[in-house]
C-alpha cells in the first residue's frame, strides 16, 4: 500500500471472512472498510481523508458507469 501510486488503488474488505482488527474472528461487513482505509492511510503516511478521496476517485474512474448518490 505504501508504494502504489495514488491513482491506482481501491480500498475494500474481504467479505465475509478476514475482518480487520478490531473485528478479527467475527463475520466481516462492508461497513468495516473504514478500518482498512485507516490502515492504508497509516502505511502511506497520509490522512484518512486523502485515502478516501483518492480511492473514491479511482473507483469512479474504473467503474465509469457508476453514479455518485
Amino acid at each position: 500500500a505504501s508504494w502504489v501510486p495514488s491513482d491506482r488503488y481501491l480500498v475494500e474488505t474481504d467479505c465475509p471472512y478476514l475482518a480487520p482488527i478490531p473485528f478479527r474472528g467475527k463475520r466481516n461487513e462492508p461497513s468495516y472498510v473504514r478500518y482498512v482505509a485507516r490502515k492504508v492511510a497509516f502505511l502511506r503516511a497520509e490522512t484518512l481523508e486523502k485515502v478516501a478521496e483518492d480511492s473514491t476517485q479511482n473507483f469512479f474512474r474504473l467503474f465509469s458507469k457508476a453514479e455518485l448518490l
